[in-house]
C-alpha cells in the first residue's frame, strides 16, 4: 500500500475534542485512508454514508437518537458524509454532548462538506485535504530514483491511484474519470443542466493551461455568459479539479493586477479532456504540462506539511513573466520552470529591482525533486 503523507498527522488529532474532516476528489482514495488510519485500532464504528440505512440512521438530529447507537470512546468513522442532511449540526450535537468520541469524516467535495459544517463546527474540527499521489508519496514507496524513471509518465498520466496502479488500464480509467464521475457532485448538488457546457469549458482550459484566462473570451468560446463561466470555474476549482493562480502585484505600475492562471490538480485528468496521451516526445505542449505538474505537486507538497503560503504567477504588459511565486511569512520566492535544460533563461530585470529581497530559482527536470520533496 501506498502510505499517504497526511495519515501520521490525523493520527496525532485523536481525541482532542474536535472532529477530523477529509476532503478531496472523488477516486483519490479517501476510504483506503480511513480503513488504513483505522486498520490496528478496534474500538471503530463505521458507517457509510452512501447506504440508505446510514443515512436514514442520522435522520434524526438528537442526542437521544445519537447516544442510542453511538458508544464513548470509540472512534466514529463516517465516509461520503456529505450525503446525511445537516450534517455538520448532527457533528456537532454528537462534539458537545457525546464524551470521549473522535469523529473521522470524508466528503467528496468540500463546497458539499464545508457548506453543511462551516458554522456548525467553528473551533470543533480540523481539515485535511487529501489529492491523488504525490510525487513525494511514491518516492517513499519505492524510491526516489524509481519515481524519477516515470517521471514522463507522470505528467501524460498524472497521479490518480487507480490510473497509477493499474498503469495498462490508464487511458480507460482517466476517461472514465472525466466523461462524469469527477464532476458527479456539481451537476447533482448545484442542479448544473448544461452538462455538455461544463465539459467544453474544461477542454477550454485544459487548453489553456499555462496562459491566462479570459472569462469573456471562455463564454464568446462556449456560449456562457461571464457570470456563468466564473460561477463554474469556481465549483470546479471547489471540487478539487482546477486551481487558479492570481497575478502578484507590489510595486511595478505596468504589473498585470487582475489576470489569472488556471491549472489542473492533475495532469492525467487534462490530457484525457483533450484525448491526448501522446508521450513525452511527441508533444508540443510539454512546457505548459511541466509547468502544470510542478506547481501542482509543490501544492501537494506545501499542504501536506502544513507550510502556509500565498500562491501566484507575475507579469507584465511588456510581457516579462515568471511562472510562479510563493509569499510566505512576507518573504518572496519566485520560480521558472523550463523543461528543455539546454535553454538559458533569466529571471526578469524588472522584477529583481523591484524586488530586491526575493528568492529566484530556475527549476528544471534536474533539480525539481528538492523542489517538490526537499530532504
Amino acid at each position: 500500500m501506498v502510505k499517504r503523507i497526511i495519515e501520521k498527522h490525523i493520527k496525532k488529532r485523536f481525541f482532542k475534542g474536535k472532529a477530523i474532516l477529509i476532503f478531496g476528489p472523488r477516486q483519490v482514495g479517501k476510504t483506503t485512508l480511513l480503513k488504513s488510519i483505522t486498520a490496528s485500532i478496534s474500538n471503530v464504528q463505521w458507517y457509510n454514508a452512501d447506504e440508505i440505512e446510514v443515512q436514514e440512521l442520522f435522520a434524526q438530529a438528537s442526542l437521544v437518537n445519537f447516544k442510542s447507537f453511538i458508544q464513548s470512546g470509540n472512534i466514529i468513522v463516517i465516509d461520503e458524509a456529505q450525503n446525511i442532511k445537516d450534517i455538520g449540526l448532527k457533528l456537532k450535537i454528537i462534539i458537545d454532548h457525546i464524551p470521549n468520541v473522535q469523529l473521522l469524516v470524508s466528503g467528496s467535495s468540500s463546497f458539499e462538506l464545508i457548506n453543511h459544517t462551516a458554522e456548525p463546527l467553528t473551533g470543533r474540527k480540523y481539515e485535511y485535504m487529501l489529492y491523488p499521489f504525490s510525487f513525494e508519496e511514491m518516492a517513499q514507496y519505492h524510491g526516489k530514483f524509481e519515481e524519477h524513471k516515470h517521471l514522463k509518465r507522470r505528467m501524460v498520466y498524472g497521479y490518480y491511484p487507480e490510473v497509477v496502479l493499474k498503469e495498462t488500464e490508464a487511458k480507460e480509467l482517466l476517461k472514465l474519470l472525466t466523461r462524469s464521475y469527477l464532476y458527479k457532485d456539481i451537476l447533482i448538488w448545484q442542479k448544473i443542466k448544461k452538462s455538455d457546457k461544463l465539459m467544453k469549458l474544461l477542454q477550454a482550459l485544459a487548453y489553456q493551461i499555462g496562459n491566462q484566462v479570459s472569462y469573456n473570451e471562455l463564454g464568446q468560446l462556449i456560449g456562457l455568459d461571464n457570470e456563468t463561466v466564473e460561477n463554474y470555474i469556481i465549483l470546479l476549482e471547489q471540487s478539487y479539479v482546477i486551481f487558479r493562480l492570481p497575478s502578484f502585484s507590489r510595486n511595478l505600475r505596468n504589473e498585470l493586477k487582475r489576470s489569472r492562471k488556471i491549472y489542473f490538480y492533475d495532469t492525467g485528468i487534462r490530457n484525457a479532456l483533450i484525448g491526448n496521451f501522446n508521450n513525452i516526445e511527441q508533444r508540443n505542449d510539454v512546457c505548459a504540462l511541466w509547468e502544470n505538474f510542478i506547481i501542482s505537486e509543490r501544492i501537494k507538497y506545501t499542504d501536506y506539511h502544513q507550510i502556509y503560503t500565498n500562491r501566484y504567477f507575475w507579469r507584465t504588459h511588456a510581457q516579462q513573466e515568471i511562472d510562479y511565486i510563493e509569499e510566505r511569512d512576507g518573504n518572496l520566492f519566485a520560480y521558472e520552470f523550463k523543461w528543455n535544460t539546454r535553454k538559458k533563461v533569466k529571471i526578469p530585470k524588472s522584477f529583481i529591482t523591484a524586488y530586491p529581497h526575493a528568492e529566484t530559482k530556475i527549476i528544471t527536470p534536474e533539480n525539481y525533486i528538492e523542489f517538490i520533496m526537499p530532504d
